[in-house]
C-alpha cells in the first residue's frame, strides 16, 4: 500500500503542531506497555474470575446452586445476588442487575466464580447447577417493531412543514433501510483487577474509558461512598466507545470478590467472553419519505428511526439522540420530521462506539441520496454538491452551522487533488471495455458535531505538578486507549511552559487526582483536558513569571518563555530550572489544579433543539473501488481525504487517527456482520460470529492500494485549545465513500437509471446479490420514463396517482425488511427498499 500524508510545516520542535510519535509507541511495539491484566499477572496471590453465562436468551432462573462448585479443587469463593451489601445492579439507569435473577440474553452471566487459578474458576464454573424456565425472545429489530418493544422515551426533531413539502415535491421517494451493529474488537478484552488496602480503600485499576463512572458504579455495588473507592485506568488496548459504560459491572464484581475473599482478583473476559457479553454498535432500521425539487435539492425528509438497544438502556437514548441530530450530514434539508425510539431486544445491551450514532444517522441520508441519484438522473456526487450547507444555514435542532464554506472548499480541493474528472473518464473507458469487472469512484462528505450532547459532561480537570528540577508532572482526567490523548497532552504542557517535550510526563489516570471526570468520548479529549492541562500550566507560568522579573528587573508581562528557557526582551535568557529553583526558594506555589468547560453550548432533550456542539468537523473522501461479477469481491483501489482537524495539535497522531478511522468505519460498512441465531431452537438469540474466525474483520489486504491523506489547511477553530479540532471520530465516516463507490460499480453493470439495493454491510455476498439485480432491470424507454414521471409527480402538487406503501416482506438474500412492489422492477428480481410515489 501507498500512503501519503501531508500535513503543515514543523512550526517548532516538539511542542504544539509538531509531528512526534506517540508517547507509549515504543513500549508498545516492544511489548513493554503494561496493561491492567499484566499487572495482576505480577501479583502471585492474585485470584481470577470466571463467569457461568446462560445459554437462553430470555429465560428465569429458577434454581442456583454452587454446592458441587465449591467443591472444586481451588475455588474459593462464587458470588451471588446474596453476596452484595450495596445495589445489585451495573448500570447507571439502574435496570442492570450485576447478578440477574431473569437472564435477559444469550451468554448473561448469572454468578461469577472465583478461583486460586483461571483454571480452577473455569472449572469451577462448570460445576455450577442452574435451572431456567424459558420465555419468549425478541432478537431482530423487526421483530421489536412489530410487538411494539421499546424502551426509553421517544424524540421527535421537527422543522419547517415537512408534510406539505412532500406532497408538493417534483420527485418523491420513500422506504427503508436496516443496517448492523459491529463489534468493538479491541486488541485488549475487558479486565479489571482490584484490591483492598490495610485501611479498607478498595483500589481497582480497570480499562475502562469512564474511571469516575466506574467508580461510582463500584462505590454503589459495595455500599460504599466514592472516597473509599480509587480507580485508575493506566492505559488501554482499545476501546472505540465499548469501555465507555461496560467496565463498570465487571469492575464491581473484581471489587466484590476481592472484599469478600481478602486477596486481589483480577477479572480479564476471555475473547468469546467479551464478543458475547458486552455490547455493540446500534443496529438501525429506518423508514423514510423524501422529496427533491427539479434542480435535485431536497424539499423535505420524514424519518423514523429505530436503534437495537438490545437488553438494557445503557447509552442508547444519547446515541439516538446523536444519530437524529446527524441524520442531515452536510446537507440542508429545509423541512423535517425525524422520529426516534430505542427498541428492546433479547440480545447484549448495545453501547458507544466509535461516532455515538452519529456514523447511523448519517448513513442513512447517504444511502438515500445513493438510491435516488440514478431515479434522477442526476451524478451522485453532484447531488450531494447541490445540497451542501451555505453559510447562515441552520440546523433541523436550530444551530448555526459556521464555516459552511469549508465544505465546498473541501470538496473542490478534494477533487482536485484526487484528480477525479481525469480518473471518472477513464473508468468509464474502462468500463465501457469490460463486461464481468467495474470501476467507480464516490465522493461523501463529512459535518460532524464536537462535544457530548449532555452538557454536563463538557468539563474537565487536571493537576500539574513542576519539580524542583525544572521537570512537570500531568495528571489529567482523560484515558488512554491508543489515540494519543497523553502525546498530545505532553505537547499541550511543553508550549504553554516553553520547555522541551522530554520535560513532561503523564501520570496514569486516576480518580483520587482528578476527581468527577467525563468519560474519555465524543471526539472531545483533547478539547475538554487539553484546556485544563494548558490552564493549570498558565497558572504556574504567571507565578514563574513574576519570579523571572524579579530576576530580569522586567515586567511580569515582558517575561517569555520558549525554548527551554525563560528571557525578557532584549536580554538572554535563563534556564527554567533555574527559574523554578528561585521560586521554590522564595515559596511560590508549583502545582495548579486546571479547569475547563466548554462555553457556549446548550440543549433541551425535550424539544430536540439548541446548540449542543462547539463546533463542527468536516471532511470528504474519494475513493475508487473495482467490482468483479462472479462472485461480487471487490478491491478498493485507490483513496484520497481531505479532513478538517483545526490547527492539529500532533499531526502524526491526527494522520493515524484519519487512517484508522476510515479503514475502521470500511469494516462496519463492508465487511463486518454480526449474525444472530434467529430461529426457533435451543440457541435463539446465540451470536453466531464469536471471533476472528467468524467475524470478518479488515485487514491489510482490505486497505486502499493508494491511500493519501491531506489536512485541511487554514482551518484555525477559535475558542479550543490553540486553535485545534477533535479527530477521533469524523474521519469514520469518510468510509462511506466505499459504500458509495460500491453502489455506483454495481450500477455500471446494468442499464442507464437503475436503481443499486444495496444491502448494508455491503459484503461480497450483497455486492453480487446488488448486481445479479440490477442485471435483471429492464432499461427504460422514453414512454416508461414518462410513466414513472408522472406517478412520481401527479397531475398537480401533491394530487394524481399515489403507489400504496407496500407491507415489509423478508429477503432471504439479505435478512432484510424489503418492499414487495417496485414501480418499473420486473417481478421475478429481487426487490429493493425504495418505492416511487
Amino acid at each position: 500500500m501507498k500512503t501519503v500524508t501531508h500535513a503543515p510545516a514543523d512550526p517548532s520542535p516538539a511542542g504544539v503542531g509538531t509531528r512526534v510519535a506517540h508517547e507509549s509507541a515504543a513500549q508498545h511495539v516492544t511489548g513493554e506497555a503494561l496493561y491492567t491484566h499484566d499487572l495482576a499477572t505480577r501479583d502471585k496471590s492474585s485470584l481470577h474470575a470466571w463467569p457461568v453465562q446462560s445459554a437462553h436468551a430470555h429465560a428465569l432462573v429458577t434454581k442456583l446452586s454452587t454446592d458441587a462448585a465449591r467443591k472444586v479443587p481451588g475455588v474459593v469463593e462464587i458470588l451471588t445476588a446474596d453476596d452484595v451489601p450495596g445495589l445489585n445492579d451495573a448500570g447507571v439507569k439502574h435496570d442492570e442487575p450485576l447478578f440477574p435473577s431473569e437472564v435477559m440474553y444469550f451468554g448473561h452471566a448469572i454468578c461469577w466464580v472465583i478461583g486460586e487459578t483461571t483454571e480452577a474458576a473455569r472449572r469451577g464454573a462448570e460445576a455450577v447447577e442452574a435451572e431456567y424456565e424459558p420465555l419468549s425472545s425478541i432478537v431482530t429489530l423487526p421483530e421489536a417493531i412489530d410487538a411494539a418493544s421499546f424502551q426509553g422515551p421517544q424524540h421527535v426533531m421537527e422543522r419547517g412543514e415537512p408534510d406539505e413539502a412532500l406532497e408538493k415535491a417534483t420527485h418523491r421517494f420513500r422506504g427503508t433501510f436496516e443496517f448492523g451493529g459491529q463489534e468493538h474488537f479491541y486488541l485488549e478484552t475487558h479486565a479489571s483487577f482490584a484490591r483492598v488496602d490495610e485501611s479498607g480503600q478498595v483500589l481497582v485499576n480497570s480499562s475502562t474509558q469512564h474511571p469516575t463512572e466506574t467508580q461510582e458504579i463500584v462505590a454503589h455495588v459495595l455500599g460504599l461512598s466514592s472516597h473509599e473507592v480509587t480507580v485508575q485506568s493506566l492505559r488501554m488496548g482499545g476501546a472505540f466507545g465499548g469501555k465507555e459504560m461496560q467496565p463498570h459491572g465487571l469492575a464491581a464484581v473484581a471489587a466484590l470478590a476481592a472484599v469478600r475473599t481478602g486477596k486481589p482478583v483480577s477479572l480479564r473476559l476471555t475473547r468469546t467472553q467479551d464478543i458475547t457479553m458486552t455490547g455493540k454498535r446500534h443496529p438501525f432500521h429506518a423508514e423514510w419519505d423524501i422529496g427533491f425539487d427539479d434542480q435535485g435539492r431536497i424539499t423535505g425528509l420524514d424519518a423514523t428511526l429505530t436503534a437495537d438497544g438490545g437488553w438494557a438502556m445503557d447509552l442508547s437514548e444519547p446515541v439516538l439522540s446523536r444519530a437524529m441530530c446527524h441524520i442531515d450530514n452536510a446537507y440542508m434539508v429545509p423541512n423535517i420530521h425525524v422520529h426516534g425510539r430505542i427498541a428492546k431486544t433479547n440480545k447484549t445491551s448495545q453501547t458507544a462506539f466509535r461516532g455515538f450514532g452519529g456514523p447511523q444517522g448519517m448513513l442513512v441520508l447517504e444511502n438515500i441520496l445513493g438510491r435516488c441519484a440514478p431515479l434522477l438522473r442526476i451524478d451522485a456526487g453532484e447531488l450531494r454538491r447541490r445540497n451542501f450547507y451555505q453559510p447562515g444555514d441552520t440546523t433541523p435542532y436550530g444551530q448555526l452551522v459556521r464555516h459552511a464554506e469549508r465544505l465546498p472548499d473541501i470538496w473542490g480541493t478534494l477533487s482536485e487533488r484526487a484528480d477525479v474528472v481525469r480518473r471518472k473518464a477513464e473508468i468509464a473507458e474502462y468500463n465501457a471495455a469490460h463486461t464481468d469487472t467495474k470501476r467507480s469512484l464516490a465522493m461523501t462528505p463529512v459535518k460532524f458535531g464536537i462535544s457530548f450532547n449532555f452538557a454536563a459532561f463538557n468539563q474537565a480537570g487536571a493537576l500539574v505538578h513542576v519539580y524542583k528540577d525544572g521537570s512537570v508532572l500531568i495528571n489529567h482526567g482523560g484515558t488512554e486507549m491508543g489515540q494519543g490523548l497523553h502525546t498530545k497532552m505532553r505537547q499541550v504542557a511543553a508550549t504553554t511552559l516553553g520547555v522541551r517535550l522530554d520535560r513532561v510526563r503523564l501520570a496514569p489516570t486516576r480518580t483520587d487526582k482528578v476527581p468527577n471526570t467525563s468519560a474519555t468520548a465524543a471526539s472531545s479529549g483533547a478539547d475538554l483536558n487539553g484546556g485544563a492541562v494548558k490552564n493549570a500550566c498558565e497558572q504556574i507560568r504567571e507565578r514563574l513569571a513574576q519570579v523571572a522579573g524579579g530576576i530580569f528587573g522586567a515586567n511580569p508581562h515582558d517575561i517569555r518563555f520558549d525554548d527551554d528557557g525563560v528571557a525578557a526582551m532584549g536580554k538572554d535568557p535563563v534556564p527554567f530550572e533555574e527559574v523554578v529553583s528561585d521560586a521554590y526558594m522564595q515559596r511560590v506555589q508549583l502545582f495548579a489544579a486546571g479547569y475547563y468547560r466548554t462555553e457556549g453550548i446548550h440543549w433541551d432533550s425535550s424539544t430536540m433543539s439548541g446548540s449542543p456542539f462547539k463546533y463542527y468537523a468536516y471532511g470528504a473522501a474519494a475513493t475508487e473501488v473495482e467490482v468483479e461479477a462472479f462472485t461480487g469481491s471487490y478491491r478498493v483501489l485507490r483513496t484520497d481525504i481531505v479532513h478538517d482537524v483545526g490547527d492539529s495539535l500532533s499531526p502524526l497522531v491526527d494522520v493515524g487517527q484519519i487512517e484508522g478511522g476510515f479503514v475502521q468505519g470500511t469494516g462496519w460498512l463492508t465487511l463486518e456482520e454480526l449474525r444472530w441465531d434467529t430461529s426457533d431452537g435451543d440457541r435463539r438469540g446465540r451470536l453466531a460470529t464469536q471471533a476472528a474466525s467468524t467475524y470478518k474483520l479488515p485487514s491489510f489486504s482490505e486497505l486502499p492500494e493508494e491511500f493519501n491523506v491531506h489536512l485541511y489547511e487554514r482551518a484555525t477553530e477559535t475558542g479550543v485549545v490553540y486553535g485545534s479540532k477533535a479527530v477521533g471520530e469524523p474521519p469514520l465516516m469518510l468510509a462511506m465513500s466505499v459504500r458509495e463507490a460500491l453502489r455506483t460499480a454495481v450500477e455500471a453493470f446494468g442499464p442507464e437509471g437503475a436503481e443499486v439495493d444495496l444491502g448494508c454491510p455491503s459484503t461480497p455476498e450483497k455486492v453480487f446479490w446488488a448486481i445479479q439485480e440490477v442485471r435483471g432491470a429492464e432499461p427504460e424507454g422514453e414512454s416508461e420514463r414518462a410513466e414513472k414521471e408522472k406517478q412520481e409527480v401527479g397531475t398537480a402538487p401533491g394530487a394524481g396517482p399515489q403507489a400504496a406503501k407496500p407491507e415489509p416482506t423478508t429477503d432471504p438474500k439479505s435478512n432484510q425488511a424489503t418492499s414487495s412492489v417496485r414501480t418499473g422492477r420486473p417481478p421475478q428480481s429481487p426487490q429493493p427498499e425504495t418505492e416511487s410515489v
